[in-house]
């Protein structure tokens, strides 16, 4: 299986992007899934977490009110949108596969897509 993210890159603080995974996964509507961020020198952290239909969604502290996770079963497509975006937002974003209910990542993850805020 794949999970390809895209939609990353460097913008100023208080700006917006949108995260967009790709599942190859024929398991991907029957599972939760994930946004983690790794910064370097930090532990990888969970930043929102989604159940398998989407009726509940998790965030960390740092990011509930400013980002959003959804996903597209349809599409096999995961998303996240960032707003108000801060330099400690600064990160390697990866999509994974969770498991239902504790949102811990699997041996399923993407290969990361870049997010740098500037001050």
């Amino acid at each position: 299986g794949q999970l390809l993210e895209s939609g990353g890159g460097l913008v100023q603080a208080g700006e917006s992007l949108r995260l967009s995974c790709v599942a190859s996964l024929s398991i991907f509507s029957i599972n939760a899934m994930a946004w983690y961020r790794q910064a370097p020198g930090k532990e990888r952290e969970l930043v929102a977490g989604i159940s398998d239909s989407g009726s509940k969604t998790i965030y960390a502290d740092s990011v509930r009110g400013r980002f959003t996770i959804s996903r597209d079963n349809a599409k096999n497509t995961l998303y996240l949108q960032m707003n108000t975006l801060k330099p400690e937002d600064t990160a390697m974003y990866y999509c994974v596969v969770v498991s239902n209910g504790d949102y811990k990542p699997s041996d399923y993850w993407g290969q990361g897509t870049q997010v740098t805020v500037s001050s």
